[in-house]
Protein backbone atom coordinates (compact mmCIF):
# COMPACT_ATOMS: atom_id res chain seq x y z
CA UNK A 1 0.00 0.00 0.00
CA UNK A 2 1.32 3.51 -0.53
CA UNK A 3 -0.79 6.80 0.39
CA UNK A 4 -1.02 10.51 1.48
CA UNK A 5 -2.65 13.61 1.44
CA UNK A 6 -1.26 17.45 0.70
CA UNK A 7 1.21 19.32 3.07
CA UNK A 8 0.80 22.58 4.71
CA UNK A 9 1.36 23.20 8.35
CA UNK A 10 -1.25 23.99 10.64
CA UNK A 11 -0.95 25.52 14.00
CA UNK A 12 -3.89 25.07 14.96
CA UNK A 13 -4.25 23.96 18.67
CA UNK A 14 -5.04 20.28 20.34
CA UNK A 15 -8.56 18.95 19.00
CA UNK A 16 -11.64 20.13 21.63
CA UNK A 17 -12.88 17.35 23.90
CA UNK A 18 -16.20 16.94 21.49
CA UNK A 19 -13.47 15.39 18.77
CA UNK A 20 -14.02 12.15 17.60
CA UNK A 21 -11.14 10.22 19.23
CA UNK A 22 -12.27 7.16 17.87
CA UNK A 23 -11.54 8.12 14.76
CA UNK A 24 -8.14 9.50 15.03
CA UNK A 25 -7.44 6.06 17.35
CA UNK A 26 -7.94 4.17 14.47
CA UNK A 27 -6.04 6.34 12.00
CA UNK A 28 -2.98 6.16 14.15
CA UNK A 29 -3.50 2.79 14.28
CA UNK A 30 -3.46 1.78 10.81
CA UNK A 31 -0.29 4.48 10.20
CA UNK A 32 1.89 2.52 13.20
CA UNK A 33 1.27 -1.15 11.76
CA UNK A 34 2.05 0.30 8.61
CA UNK A 35 5.12 2.69 8.76
CA UNK A 36 6.56 -0.52 10.99
CA UNK A 37 5.70 -2.61 7.61
CA UNK A 38 3.52 -4.69 10.36
CA UNK A 39 5.28 -4.59 13.18
CA UNK A 40 8.26 -7.11 11.30
CA UNK A 41 6.04 -9.52 11.65
CA UNK A 42 6.48 -11.45 8.50
CA UNK A 43 10.61 -12.85 10.31
CA UNK A 44 8.09 -15.28 11.39
CA UNK A 45 7.73 -16.96 8.36
CA UNK A 46 11.19 -18.41 9.52
CA UNK A 47 9.43 -20.37 12.21
CA UNK A 48 6.27 -22.83 10.63
CA UNK A 49 4.33 -22.46 13.37
CA UNK A 50 3.69 -18.77 13.14
CA UNK A 51 3.63 -18.64 8.99
CA UNK A 52 -0.14 -18.17 9.41
CA UNK A 53 0.39 -14.80 11.28
CA UNK A 54 3.38 -14.03 8.96
CA UNK A 55 0.88 -14.71 5.85
CA UNK A 56 -1.52 -11.82 7.86
CA UNK A 57 1.31 -8.84 6.92
CA UNK A 58 1.40 -10.04 3.31
CA UNK A 59 -0.65 -9.15 0.57
CA UNK A 60 -2.50 -12.55 -1.12
CA UNK A 61 -1.08 -13.41 -4.17
CA UNK A 62 -4.21 -12.77 -6.09
CA UNK A 63 -7.97 -13.94 -5.02
CA UNK A 64 -8.20 -13.93 -1.04
CA UNK A 65 -7.63 -11.43 1.49
CA UNK A 66 -5.25 -11.00 4.31
CA UNK A 67 -5.65 -8.47 7.42
CA UNK A 68 -2.66 -6.26 5.09
CA UNK A 69 -5.06 -6.13 2.28
CA UNK A 70 -7.27 -4.59 4.41
CA UNK A 71 -4.73 -1.63 5.22
CA UNK A 72 -5.60 0.53 1.86
CA UNK A 73 -9.26 -0.21 2.62
CA UNK A 74 -9.17 0.91 6.14
CA UNK A 75 -7.13 4.30 5.35
CA UNK A 76 -9.41 5.26 1.89
CA UNK A 77 -12.54 4.47 4.39
CA UNK A 78 -11.36 7.04 7.38
CA UNK A 79 -11.02 9.46 4.28
CA UNK A 80 -14.61 8.92 3.64
CA UNK A 81 -15.63 9.08 7.15
CA UNK A 82 -13.81 12.60 7.75
CA UNK A 83 -15.57 14.09 4.74
CA UNK A 84 -19.02 14.60 6.39
CA UNK A 85 -16.84 16.38 9.09
CA UNK A 86 -14.99 18.71 6.99
CA UNK A 87 -17.48 19.47 4.77
CA UNK A 88 -19.46 20.51 7.60
CA UNK A 89 -16.99 22.52 9.22
CA UNK A 90 -15.71 24.67 5.50
CA UNK A 91 -19.93 25.19 5.37
CA UNK A 92 -19.99 26.27 8.95
CA UNK A 93 -17.42 29.42 7.38
CA UNK A 94 -19.68 30.21 4.71
CA UNK A 95 -18.48 28.25 1.73
CA UNK A 96 -20.80 27.62 -0.85
CA UNK A 97 -21.09 24.37 -3.33
CA UNK A 98 -18.88 25.92 -5.48
CA UNK A 99 -16.43 26.51 -3.37
CA UNK A 100 -16.42 22.93 -1.99
CA UNK A 101 -16.36 21.54 -5.50
CA UNK A 102 -13.52 23.65 -5.76
CA UNK A 103 -11.53 22.90 -2.78
CA UNK A 104 -12.02 19.06 -3.42
CA UNK A 105 -10.81 19.19 -7.05
CA UNK A 106 -7.81 20.89 -5.83
CA UNK A 107 -7.37 18.68 -2.78
CA UNK A 108 -7.32 15.65 -5.40
CA UNK A 109 -4.93 17.50 -7.33
CA UNK A 110 -2.29 17.44 -4.72
CA UNK A 111 -2.88 14.44 -4.38
CA UNK A 112 -1.64 12.92 -7.83
CA UNK A 113 0.92 15.22 -7.40
CA UNK A 114 2.12 14.11 -4.13
CA UNK A 115 1.20 10.08 -5.25
CA UNK A 116 3.65 10.61 -8.04
CA UNK A 117 6.57 12.58 -6.32
CA UNK A 118 6.43 9.33 -3.94
CA UNK A 119 6.39 7.09 -6.39
CA UNK A 120 9.02 8.47 -8.08
CA UNK A 121 11.28 9.54 -5.47
CA UNK A 122 14.82 7.75 -5.55
CA UNK A 123 13.76 5.88 -9.07
CA UNK A 124 15.86 6.01 -12.08
CA UNK A 125 14.55 8.01 -15.24
CA UNK A 126 12.54 8.24 -16.88
CA UNK A 127 9.59 9.04 -14.48
CA UNK A 128 6.61 7.59 -15.51
CA UNK A 129 2.94 8.92 -14.30
CA UNK A 130 1.55 6.54 -12.46
CA UNK A 131 -1.96 6.44 -10.96
CA UNK A 132 -1.82 3.34 -9.16
CA UNK A 133 -0.48 5.17 -5.53
CA UNK A 134 -2.81 5.46 -2.73
CA UNK A 135 -2.96 8.82 -3.29
CA UNK A 136 -3.76 9.21 -6.95
CA UNK A 137 -6.85 6.25 -5.60
CA UNK A 138 -7.97 8.42 -2.83
CA UNK A 139 -7.97 11.83 -5.26
CA UNK A 140 -10.27 10.07 -7.84
CA UNK A 141 -12.51 8.69 -4.67
CA UNK A 142 -13.03 12.12 -3.02
CA UNK A 143 -13.96 14.06 -6.28
CA UNK A 144 -16.12 11.58 -6.84
CA UNK A 145 -17.98 11.11 -3.34
CA UNK A 146 -18.37 14.49 -3.32
CA UNK A 147 -20.44 14.20 -6.55
CA UNK A 148 -22.41 11.75 -4.96
CA UNK A 149 -23.05 13.22 -1.91
CA UNK A 150 -25.38 15.80 -2.90
CA UNK A 151 -27.91 13.88 -4.52
CA UNK A 152 -30.28 11.83 -1.77
CA UNK A 153 -29.11 8.47 -0.46
CA UNK A 154 -31.09 6.49 -2.04
CA UNK A 155 -29.64 7.15 -5.38
CA UNK A 156 -26.30 7.37 -4.02
CA UNK A 157 -26.84 3.96 -2.50
CA UNK A 158 -27.95 3.15 -6.40
CA UNK A 159 -24.95 4.73 -8.10
CA UNK A 160 -22.71 2.99 -5.58
CA UNK A 161 -24.30 -0.25 -6.82
CA UNK A 162 -24.20 0.95 -10.50
CA UNK A 163 -20.66 1.64 -10.06
CA UNK A 164 -19.88 -1.92 -8.88
CA UNK A 165 -21.92 -3.72 -11.32
CA UNK A 166 -20.41 -1.37 -14.16
CA UNK A 167 -16.43 -2.40 -13.27
CA UNK A 168 -17.79 -6.10 -13.25
CA UNK A 169 -19.24 -5.85 -16.38
CA UNK A 170 -16.24 -4.44 -17.94
CA UNK A 171 -14.47 -7.31 -16.93
CA UNK A 172 -16.68 -9.75 -18.02
CA UNK A 173 -17.15 -7.90 -21.48
CA UNK A 174 -13.83 -8.02 -21.79
CA UNK A 175 -12.15 -11.02 -20.28
CA UNK A 176 -8.23 -11.70 -20.12
CA UNK A 177 -6.12 -14.92 -21.15
CA UNK A 178 -7.44 -16.75 -18.03
CA UNK A 179 -10.81 -15.38 -18.32
CA UNK A 180 -12.97 -11.93 -16.61
CA UNK A 181 -10.35 -11.93 -14.28
CA UNK A 182 -7.38 -12.65 -15.51
CA UNK A 183 -4.06 -11.86 -13.79
CA UNK A 184 -2.23 -10.72 -16.76
CA UNK A 185 -3.80 -8.96 -20.25
CA UNK A 186 -7.33 -8.50 -18.34
CA UNK A 187 -9.37 -5.18 -19.32
CA UNK A 188 -7.54 -3.22 -16.40
CA UNK A 189 -4.03 -3.81 -17.42
CA UNK A 190 -5.42 -3.18 -21.40
CA UNK A 191 -6.91 0.18 -20.46
CA UNK A 192 -3.56 1.72 -18.27
CA UNK A 193 -1.30 0.16 -21.41
CA UNK A 194 -3.28 2.57 -24.02
CA UNK A 195 -3.47 5.56 -21.61
CA UNK A 196 -0.13 5.10 -19.42
CA UNK A 197 1.92 2.99 -21.80
CA UNK A 198 2.64 0.37 -19.48
CA UNK A 199 1.06 -1.76 -16.72
CA UNK A 200 2.27 -1.53 -13.00
CA UNK A 201 4.12 -4.40 -11.61
CA UNK A 202 2.24 -6.44 -9.30
CA UNK A 203 -0.75 -7.07 -11.17
CA UNK A 204 -2.30 -3.67 -10.05
CA UNK A 205 -4.78 -1.52 -12.27
CA UNK A 206 -5.74 2.47 -12.40
CA UNK A 207 -9.38 1.16 -12.87
CA UNK A 208 -9.07 -0.20 -8.78
CA UNK A 209 -10.23 3.51 -8.22
CA UNK A 210 -14.08 1.91 -8.88
CA UNK A 211 -14.09 -0.28 -5.90
CA UNK A 212 -11.86 2.29 -3.90
CA UNK A 213 -14.36 5.53 -4.30
CA UNK A 214 -17.56 2.97 -3.08
CA UNK A 215 -14.79 2.09 -0.03
CA UNK A 216 -14.86 5.86 0.80
CA UNK A 217 -18.21 6.26 0.06
CA UNK A 218 -19.12 3.65 2.82
CA UNK A 219 -16.81 5.97 4.62
CA UNK A 220 -18.69 8.89 3.61
CA UNK A 221 -22.09 7.32 4.99
CA UNK A 222 -20.71 6.25 8.58
CA UNK A 223 -19.33 9.65 8.59
CA UNK A 224 -22.74 10.78 8.60
CA UNK A 225 -23.97 8.70 10.85
CA UNK A 226 -21.55 9.31 13.31
CA UNK A 227 -22.82 13.30 12.70
CA UNK A 228 -26.36 12.51 13.31
CA UNK A 229 -28.27 13.01 16.38
CA UNK A 230 -28.99 9.48 17.02
CA UNK A 231 -28.01 7.70 19.95
CA UNK A 232 -25.18 5.98 20.93
CA UNK A 233 -27.18 2.77 20.96
CA UNK A 234 -28.83 3.16 17.21
CA UNK A 235 -24.98 4.05 15.97
CA UNK A 236 -23.71 0.83 17.17
CA UNK A 237 -26.60 -0.95 15.88
CA UNK A 238 -26.22 0.51 12.62
CA UNK A 239 -22.81 -0.40 12.09
CA UNK A 240 -23.06 -3.25 13.47
CA UNK A 241 -25.79 -4.10 10.72
CA UNK A 242 -23.88 -2.78 7.89
CA UNK A 243 -20.85 -4.54 8.69
CA UNK A 244 -22.74 -7.98 8.90
CA UNK A 245 -24.54 -7.11 5.86
CA UNK A 246 -21.58 -5.92 3.53
CA UNK A 247 -19.89 -9.64 4.62
CA UNK A 248 -22.85 -11.18 3.49
CA UNK A 249 -23.15 -9.45 0.68
CA UNK A 250 -19.28 -10.13 -0.13
CA UNK A 251 -19.70 -13.89 0.50
CA UNK A 252 -22.52 -14.00 -1.87
CA UNK A 253 -20.37 -12.28 -4.84
CA UNK A 254 -17.41 -14.24 -3.88
CA UNK A 255 -18.67 -17.18 -6.17
CA UNK A 256 -19.08 -14.98 -9.53
CA UNK A 257 -16.82 -11.96 -8.59
CA UNK A 258 -13.56 -13.96 -6.77
CA UNK A 259 -12.04 -11.08 -3.92
CA UNK A 260 -8.68 -9.39 -5.92
CA UNK A 261 -7.39 -7.27 -3.82
CA UNK A 262 -5.42 -5.90 -6.70
CA UNK A 263 -8.29 -5.50 -8.71
CA UNK A 264 -10.39 -4.07 -5.99
CA UNK A 265 -13.66 -6.02 -7.17
CA UNK A 266 -17.06 -5.61 -5.86
CA UNK A 267 -17.03 -8.53 -3.16
CA UNK A 268 -13.62 -7.34 -1.97
CA UNK A 269 -15.18 -3.85 -1.85
CA UNK A 270 -17.70 -5.50 0.56
CA UNK A 271 -15.90 -7.87 2.79
CA UNK A 272 -13.19 -5.03 3.18
CA UNK A 273 -16.00 -3.02 4.11
CA UNK A 274 -17.07 -5.46 6.31
CA UNK A 275 -14.08 -5.34 8.42
CA UNK A 276 -13.01 -1.58 8.38
CA UNK A 277 -16.65 -0.73 9.32
CA UNK A 278 -16.48 -3.58 12.68
CA UNK A 279 -12.75 -1.86 13.49
CA UNK A 280 -14.87 1.71 13.38
CA UNK A 281 -17.27 -0.05 16.14
CA UNK A 282 -15.56 -1.79 18.29
CA UNK A 283 -13.23 1.54 18.78
CA UNK A 284 -16.21 3.55 19.05
CA UNK A 285 -17.73 1.58 21.65
CA UNK A 286 -14.34 1.00 23.26
CA UNK A 287 -13.72 4.84 23.45
CA UNK A 288 -16.61 6.72 22.70
CA UNK A 289 -19.69 4.61 24.28
CA UNK A 290 -17.23 2.76 27.17
CA UNK A 291 -15.19 6.22 27.87
CA UNK A 292 -11.81 3.79 27.75
CA UNK A 293 -9.26 6.77 26.32
CA UNK A 294 -6.22 6.39 28.41
CA UNK A 295 -4.28 3.88 25.65
CA UNK A 296 -5.36 5.75 23.37
CA UNK A 297 -2.56 8.54 23.64
CA UNK A 298 -0.08 7.00 21.66
CA UNK A 299 -2.36 6.28 18.60
CA UNK A 300 -4.06 10.30 18.57
CA UNK A 301 -0.29 11.08 18.64
CA UNK A 302 0.21 9.84 15.20
CA UNK A 303 -3.56 9.71 14.02
CA UNK A 304 -3.28 13.70 14.52
CA UNK A 305 -0.02 14.16 12.04
CA UNK A 306 -1.05 10.69 9.87
CA UNK A 307 -0.02 12.98 6.62
CA UNK A 308 3.57 13.79 8.10
CA UNK A 309 4.13 10.13 9.28
CA UNK A 310 3.27 8.92 5.96
CA UNK A 311 5.28 11.09 3.82
CA UNK A 312 8.16 10.62 6.58
CA UNK A 313 7.85 6.77 5.67
CA UNK A 314 7.33 7.32 1.68
CA UNK A 315 10.44 9.33 1.52
CA UNK A 316 13.05 8.63 4.41
CA UNK A 317 11.64 5.33 5.96
CA UNK A 318 13.99 3.31 4.20
CA UNK A 319 17.51 5.99 4.95
CA UNK A 320 15.76 5.50 8.47
CA UNK A 321 15.49 1.69 8.67
CA UNK A 322 18.97 1.57 7.06
CA UNK A 323 20.28 3.90 10.01
CA UNK A 324 18.66 2.39 13.22
CA UNK A 325 20.24 -1.04 11.73
CA UNK A 326 23.64 -0.05 12.50
CA UNK A 327 22.93 0.16 16.01
CA UNK A 328 20.46 -2.38 16.63
CA UNK A 329 22.15 -5.15 14.03
CA UNK A 330 18.38 -6.02 13.45
CA UNK A 331 18.60 -7.88 16.54
CA UNK A 332 20.60 -10.60 14.82
CA UNK A 333 20.94 -12.73 18.29
CA UNK A 334 17.33 -13.24 18.22
CA UNK A 335 17.42 -14.87 14.50
CA UNK A 336 14.75 -13.94 11.82
CA UNK A 337 12.32 -12.59 14.94
CA UNK A 338 14.62 -9.95 15.97
CA UNK A 339 13.21 -8.40 12.92
CA UNK A 340 10.11 -7.43 15.22
CA UNK A 341 12.18 -5.48 17.85
CA UNK A 342 13.52 -3.62 15.09
CA UNK A 343 10.47 -2.32 13.60
CA UNK A 344 9.11 -1.41 17.31
CA UNK A 345 12.60 0.90 17.05
CA UNK A 346 11.98 2.60 14.64
CA UNK A 347 8.46 3.18 15.30
CA UNK A 348 9.38 4.38 18.44
CA UNK A 349 11.19 7.07 16.46
CA UNK A 350 9.19 7.87 13.72
CA UNK A 351 6.61 8.30 17.30
CA UNK A 352 8.62 10.47 18.62
CA UNK A 353 8.60 12.66 15.90
CA UNK A 354 5.31 12.92 15.55
CA UNK A 355 4.97 13.62 19.61
CA UNK A 356 7.52 16.54 18.89
CA UNK A 357 5.17 18.08 16.30
CA UNK A 358 2.00 17.21 18.96
CA UNK A 359 3.40 19.12 21.62
CA UNK A 360 4.31 22.17 19.58
CA UNK A 361 0.78 22.10 18.10
CA UNK A 362 1.59 21.72 14.60
CA UNK A 363 -0.13 19.56 12.54
CA UNK A 364 -0.10 18.41 8.85
CA UNK A 365 -3.62 18.70 7.21
CA UNK A 366 -4.63 18.67 3.82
Amino acid sequence: MTATKSVAVSSDPPPASGRLLSLDTYRGLIMCVLVANGLGLAALQAYPSWAWLANQVEHAEWTGMTFWDLIQPAFTFMVGVAMPFAIASRRAKGATTGDLFRHVCWRACILVLLSNLFSSFGSDPPLRLQLINVLSQIAFGYVLCFLILQVRFEWQAAIAVLMLAGQWLLFVAFPGPQGAFSQTGNIGQVIDRAVLGYTYSGYYVTINFIGNAVTILFGCWAGLLLRSTRSRRAILSILGGSAAAAYLVGLALQPFNPVIKRLWTASFTCLSAAWVIAMLLVLYWTIEVRGWRRWTFPFIVVGMNSIFIYSFWQLLGGWLDTGLAAYTRRFSSLGPAGEIPHRLVVLAVMWGLCYWLYRRRIFFKA
